[in-house]
């Protein structure tokens, strides 16, 4: 891996608004649980990174980029060779940023600042640096959230389904099931799952096993061998399902390369 931003300056509000760096990954490589006192911006040109918080994974595909807040704790693994970018923002500039992590659609505008911003070197930034460092604040203050995360669910019960289910994608237990081994009723499940991650149950379940297909897309496995390993006989249903969700058919997912 090659880093163009050292630790100290990324883990420091101070300095400039911003800084800017790219880092490239050969094979896969994996960051446990830190926090930085700036905000990070994470964005993929080509390959896969997950990104994973206390409340849930996010996928960063390219043209797609993940923000973490200030002192938010979060780990990262990369699939396969990846190649990606980082913003730092200094804390005092985040008070008008999302206060969650969230994934974002980035734009050509963004990624074109970020690479010359990748470039500058020193603790200070002139007039036109500083411009471009507020474009790129602008835009991630402005672009679109996507939702390619996989939120998990606070209750002890539903958090302890949801670990053990993303353990075995491929256990086809029904709902009923997965709630009397938890020990909960059944319609408290269905409603709290809901209330908790945005999703029911079989939605969660699906959306478990599509994040997964993406990381093992990232990997270089094949989509017949895919389908397979995240719980689908039907190699024509995974396919359609990842149609539905990503617009694009597997083999079709990671072909653009971007920055």
């Amino acid at each position: 891996m090659s880093y163009f931003i050292t630790p100290d300056r990324a883990g420091s509000s101070q300095g400039p608004i911003i800084i800017a760096g790219k880092q490239e990954e050969d094979i896969p490589r994996f960051v446990g649980f830190h926090a930085h006192a700036r905000g990070q911006l994470l964005g993929a040109s080509t390959g896969l990174l997950t990104v994973g918080t206390e409340r849930g994974q996010w996928v960063v595909p390219a043209i797609h980029a993940v923000w973490i807040p200030p002192h938010h704790e979060h780990s990262l693994r990369s699939h396969g060779p990846y190649f990606g970018w980082s913003v730092y923002v200094a804390e005092p500039e985040c008070a008008a940023l999302p206060t969650f992590p969230c994934t974002l659609r980035s734009s050509g505008l963004l990624r074109e600042a970020v690479n010359r911003a990748a470039s500058w070197k020193g603790d200070e930034l002139n007039l036109v640096q500083e411009r471009i460092a507020r474009v790129i604040l602008d835009e991630i203050a402005s672009l679109p959230h996507e939702n390619l995360g996989l939120p998990l669910p606070r209750d002890a019960r539903l958090l302890r389904i949801a670990q053990a289910f993303a353990d075995n994608l491929l256990d086809e237990r029904k709902a009923e099931e997965w709630a009397d081994w938890a020990g909960i009723p059944a319609r408290t499940m269905t409603r709290k799952f809901v209330v908790e991650t945005g999703f029911t149950f079989t939605e969660w379940r699906q959306r478990a096993r599509l994040m997964r297909a993406l990381e093992l897309l990232a990997a270089g496995e094949a989509v017949t061998t895919i389908a397979l390993d995240v719980g689908y006989n039907n190699i024509s249903a995974f396919i359609a399902m990842f149609r539905r969700v990503f617009g694009v058919t597997p083999t079709r997912y990671f072909e653009t390369s971007i920055l």
